[in-house]
């Protein structure tokens, strides 16, 4: 049996949907270690190796850490450091369980498969939970889900406000086979809605060609997104 990791079966996307799961090395600082995102702080940005011991040693001890105190404050990179030491110590000892057991005995294998999930989140929406604009206990949420969904679920949070309860809804609701289109419009969402501020000729110029093919703004944009 191969081992237990965040992104198999049904503890992620499956191999047609890759692009909604973590294309980076484990334990890669991607994120946290941007000075866009996380200014000075991304000097400092911690790597965990899961083929290294010594490495492995260090994560259990964050996830140590983590498990006992960062959970219930509010740092969204302390918390990707721990999701990310949480990955590794499963990628290095095979399975939740086994890493649990490394991490100490009051870490849960539910806590590391949680967090293992987040980190294995695709980068572009894990860049909105180290800006603190999507909650890591949301991030939970849109990780237990695959695949698409997991983009739809984040851009309705950032566009929909949802709150971390509609999340944990919507993805409930979507693994028990609700469309996550239909999930969201029951929490009140319109998926796909956006409001955009364009500078005023892109404005003038994307109204008109609208207008003259007698189409939906809307329309046009996605047209030229889809060319570009």
């Amino acid at each position: 049996m191969s081992p237990e990791r965040p992104g198999d079966g049904r503890d992620g996307p499956d191999a047609t949907s890759r692009a909604a799961d973590r294309e980076a090395e484990v334990g890669e600082p991607v994120v946290r270690g941007d000075p866009a995102v996380t200014g000075e702080r991304a000097e400092r940005a911690a790597r965990f190796d899961p083929d290294d011991p010594e490495s492995l040693a260090t994560a259990a001890d964050t996830v140590r850490r983590f498990a006992s105190e960062a959970v219930a404050g509010d740092d969204n990179v302390v918390m990707l450091r721990g999701a990310a030491a949480c990955a590794a110590l499963v990628r290095g000892h095979g399975s939740y369980k086994a890493a649990a057991e490394a991490a100490g005995d009051d870490v849960q294998v539910s806590f590391i498969r949680k967090w293992a999930r987040v980190h294995d989140l695709p980068e572009s929406v894990r860049r909105h939970v180290a800006r603190g604009h999507i909650a890591p206990t949301a991030a939970k949420h849109i990780a237990r889900v695959a695949g698409e969904a997991r983009f739809t679920i984040a851009w309705a949070v950032l566009d929909g406000d949802l709150t971390v309860r509609e999340v944990r809804r919507v993805a409930s609701a979507v693994n028990d086979g609700t469309a996550t289109e239909a999930a969201l419009r029951a929490e009140g969402v319109t998926p796909g809605r956006l409001t955009v501020e364009l500078p005023p000729d892109a404005y003038r110029r994307l109204r008109d060609r609208a207008s003259l093919e007698n189409r939906d703004p809307g329309d046009v944009l996605a047209d030229a997104l889809d060319d570009y």
